[in-house]
């Protein structure tokens, strides 16, 4: 069996705020995105960072999502 190792390609970082209450009394969420993050980025560093940005916002922060995207390959 071959070896298959991620080759990480890009990284964002998901900020999911509650912007409102529907009709129904349910929460409404939308999720600012930040593009761009260096994939290599260690995940506290990018929580640190999410926390510091979600402080700017207007909206109270629901989450922090990282979501990395890379390409698989067999060595």
């Amino acid at each position: 069996m071959m070896a298959v190792v991620k080759m990480p390609q890009t990284s964002q970082l998901g900020i999911k705020v509650q912007t409102g209450v529907s009709a129904a009394g349910n929460p409404v969420y939308r999720t600012r995105i930040f593009r761009n993050l260096k994939p290599a980025a260690a995940d506290a560093d990018v929580y640190d960072i999410g926390q510091d940005l979600g402080a700017l916002q207007v909206s109270p922060v629901a989450a922090l999502v990282r979501t990395d995207d890379g390409t698989l390959v067999s060595q």
